[in-house]
């Protein structure tokens, strides 16, 4: 028995700021498209990391769980949704699928749904926070189990010794009574090669044995050209790579999400039989995966 993705929803609409409101959004669509009802889901996992005004109690998942219309009675009889915050960066997404790959395989519920997203924590995007990278958007995973030869591999992961590539938090000292609508980011110089060194350890494990001619890559996307430099490393095709839209930003924790998304919409991933999903960031840290492809994909 494998897990598989059963459907994927997005959220990028200009309309909101709330990622709350985007990761409901997509929640809803991936629903809707899989054509699963709401009791269906049994647990919720929110991987996003930026919230809505700072927020921290309580768990933005409950939150994202109400925009989503999921376990929202509670009478004898009815289903229950657990759902909770992983939070591990942009390395969350893969963090949840192992999470959900066990869940699944007890056979406790049917559907497992993992929400992504981010966003500034002003809910505003202007001049005045330009130097903040990432952009604002929701994506969904509904993952079910299959008796077929299509799903997740094992996920690899590993950290990097040394200081964080990367840090962001609220400076309390300093923000006085703005703190909830900003956020300090530090990148160290060498971000980019310290991220990559340790997204090319892990992407080197899951795909050892492939047909490389026949995987297609999905990274995370700290710079846009992380993906392209991540595939020269493993000796992949330049025309493999497949990545979301970028024009506002990074989509950090939704960047997987996203562009598996794009990539199955378009038809971009025929004649390819796996995804190579590689998530990367901050720790550094960073997981892989490959995906084997359902039969009507490829």
């Amino acid at each position: 028995m494998g897990v598989r993705i059963r459907a994927t929803g997005t959220s990028t609409a200009t309309d909101t700021h709330s990622v709350v409101e985007h990761s409901g959004s997509a929640a809803r669509e991936a629903l809707r498209r899989a054509g699963i009802r709401t009791d269906q889901v049994g647990v919720l996992i929110n991987t996003g990391i930026f919230r809505d005004s700072n927020t921290v109690e309580p768990a933005v998942s409950a939150l994202i769980q109400k925009a989503a219309g999921v376990g929202l009675d509670y009478t004898k009889g009815d289903a229950r949704t657990f759902s909770f915050d992983l939070m591990n960066g942009a390395v969350g997404v893969l963090n949840a699928v192992q999470v959900a790959g066990s869940i699944l395989t007890t056979g406790s519920t049917e559907h497992v749904l993992i929400v992504a997203g981010d966003t500034h924590p002003s809910l505003s995007r202007s001049a005045a926070d330009a130097e903040f990278p990432y952009a604002t958007a929701g994506a969904a995973l509904l993952l079910d189990t299959t008796d077929g030869p299509e799903g997740f591999g094992p996920v690899h992961t590993a950290t990097a010794p040394g200081t964080p590539a990367e840090q962001a938090y609220v400076d309390t000292a300093t923000m006085g009574t703005v703190g909830r609508g900003l956020m300090t980011i530090e990148r160290e110089p060498d971000f980019e090669d310290r991220v990559l060194a340790v997204a090319t350890e892990v992407a080197r494990a899951a795909v050892a044995g492939a047909d490389a001619g026949r995987v297609a890559l999905i990274a995370s996307t700290p710079s846009p050209q992380f993906p392209k430099l991540l595939a020269d490393a493993l000796g992949l095709d330049q025309d493999a790579v497949r990545v979301p839209d970028l024009s506002a930003g990074d989509p950090h924790t939704a960047t997987l999400p996203l562009a598996y998304d794009r990539a199955v919409t378009e038809g971009s991933l025929a004649g390819y039989t796996q995804v190579l999903f590689v998530a990367a960031g901050a720790g550094p840290s960073a997981a892989a995966t490959l995906y084997r492809l359902p039969a009507e994909t490829v």
